[in-house]
């Protein structure tokens, strides 16, 4: 039972660093000094994970408890697990993964950039 929850709190944390990932841009655009230093290298293994299609230790860690439970783990990454079914569209190629990839980093520079535009004035 101790190894089920552990998983879930895996699964809970993985689900919040992803929401970082891609949210945390707002937050630096807000405070640029206090988060940028945090969001940044965290953006930078987000975009490198989906764009390498790589499998995040999360997953993995999560998988080695959920065996230890006794439940079935998955194949494939978190994001293929939980959020390919309901984002994104059947048949994902790795073109359009990578294309995500950018969009991700696009997306969250553009925080940027409002974060310290407005610093500057």
């Amino acid at each position: 039972m101790t190894d089920l929850i552990a998983a879930r709190c895996v699964f809970a944390l993985h689900l919040g660093f992803l929401a970082f990932v891609v949210c945390g841009g707002l937050l630096v655009a807000w405070r640029p000094r206090v988060w940028a230093w945090l969001h940044l290298p965290a953006l930078a293994w987000g975009v490198w994970i989906v764009a390498s299609h790589g499998l995040c230790p999360l997953t993995t860690i999560e998988n080695s408890l959920l065996d230890a439970a006794g439940v079935a783990g998955y194949d494939g990454g978190f994001i293929d697990r939980y959020l390919v079914p309901l984002l994104y569209p059947p048949g994902l190629t790795p073109t359009v993964q990578t294309g995500l990839a950018v969009l991700l980093a696009v997306w969250n520079l553009g925080w940027y950039a409002l974060g310290w535009r407005r610093r500057g004035t």
